[in-house]
């Protein structure tokens, strides 16, 4: 089978152009880059790296210079077409935002002649519901032309199904995201770090005292519970709620005599200025002064750091476009606590019966899920990352339903 992939991959870095690396690394990379004696897998990708931002403040708005890449990457894929005799076009839709939705037209108007299938892939969801609520009627028909009847839709989960049925995919399949294992060394060093401070809190609770052997297991610093949130820094990911959530859990400890507190470190790109200088009010302001440091955008070992000298990530998540929230898959492999919403598809990603659910822009909860969580031990949410959300499973997933395509437009 031979796949054109029109999707960009990092920079910028976020969870759609990562996992389209993935991908591509999984099924052999762009084959026109593979030397000339490799030999060819299962599914052979020609990749059309569709980059129209180099950072993410610019990510979905209007410039003339797009329209150029637009056209630019559109011909090379009409090129690849005819020049290795692709037919499947793989494609990434774009969320709400018009000026994206309206690249998505010249795309699909360009290259759909040329194509014989079409595979649309659900990274960001909500596109159907943005369409019915402030859609006009025109944008509503010409994407239901240009994007609708594709040959197979790939939602992430059953809540991301929603766009691919609302477009009429002819097939919709399930693929979960996964990724490479951001603790490898968890049996050894990980599980025994976080089982010694969950049990030097619950001491400390108890108004225990702690041996210096123990406050050793525990880092140091078992009376800090340290809480991350790891995401872009925006309002609708969850940011200021978790900064409210920690204020009043740390007000909320100081009046009861606690000897625990809470101290936050946020760790992501701002999008929108007003909201970073909000931002770097709010945390000087007394109650929160000292008690969250920002990291900016991390990756790789620092990344990897943070996941491991954490004790919860806190990502309470109303975005708009959320489709499965990847954050919380990496958190489940390093054995975190998890706070978050029952947004989109977040409770696939956890236990039926996970306690830390809490309720969209209500940070009173997440402050009582908070104090709550100082005595919970996840290390057992391990065991779903590794059973359902490592990197092999989610390229064997792609590969399986990709191949679908090809076999029935054989049988056709």
């Amino acid at each position: 089978m031979k796949l054109l992939v029109f999707a960009h991959t990092p920079p910028p870095h976020h969870g759609q152009s990562y996992m389209v690396k993935l991908m591509l690394d999984g099924l052999g990379g762009d084959r026109r880059r593979a030397p000339r004696d490799a030999r060819p897998g299962d599914i052979e990708c020609y990749h059309v790296n569709s980059r129209y931002s180099d950072a993410f403040e610019d990510i979905g708005s209007f410039r003339v210079e797009k329209m150029w890449l637009v056209l630019r990457y559109c011909l090379e894929a009409i090129w690849c077409r005819f020049r290795y005799g692709v037919r499947t076009f793989y494609y990434v839709p774009a969320p709400g935002k018009r000026a994206a939705l309206y690249r998505d037209w010249v795309v699909m108007l360009l290259c759909r002649p040329f194509f014989r299938d079409f595979v649309h892939h659900w990274h960001a969801v909500g596109l159907g519901d943005w369409l019915s609520s402030h859609g006009t009627w025109l944008e509503r028909r010409m994407t239901h032309w240009l994007l609708g009847r594709c040959s197979l839709g790939i939602a992430l989960a059953i809540p991301s199904m929603r766009d691919a049925l609302w477009f009429r995919s002819r097939d919709v399949q399930i693929v979960p995201n996964g990724i490479p294992d951001p603790c490898p060394d968890f049996e050894e060093d990980v599980l025994p770090y976080r089982r010694a401070r969950v049990e030097a809190r619950r001491r400390l609770l108890a108004g225990q005292t702690l041996s210096e052997a123990e406050r050793t297991a525990a880092d140091g610093d078992p009376e800090v519970f340290h809480v991350l949130y790891l995401a872009h820094c925006t309002r609708q990911k969850g940011l200021f709620d978790t900064l409210e959530a920690v204020a009043a859990a740390n007000e909320k400890l100081l009046q009861e005599g606690s000897p625990l507190r809470c101290r936050l470190t946020v760790a992501g790109a701002f999008l929108d200025p007003r909201e970073e200088t909000e931002f770097q009010y709010r945390v000087a302001q007394p109650d929160l002064l000292g008690k969250v440091h920002y990291a900016g955008f991390v990756e790789a070992e620092e990344k990897r750091s943070l996941l491991y000298y954490s004790d919860c990530l806190c990502f309470p998540t109303f975005y708009h476009a959320e489709s499965f929230g990847l954050v919380v898959v990496e958190a489940l492999a390093a054995g975190l606590v998890v706070l978050t919403t029952r947004w989109r598809a977040l409770p696939d990603l956890l236990p039926a019966d996970y306690p830390g659910f809490v309720p969209i822009e209500n940070p009173a909860a997440l402050s009582r899920a908070l104090v709550a969580a100082f005595q919970w031990d996840a290390t057992d949410l391990r065991a779903t990352f590794l059973a359902q959300f490592v990197e092999g499973s989610y390229v064997t997933g792609l590969a399986r339903a990709l191949h679908t395509v090809e076999e029935k437009s054989r049988a056709a």
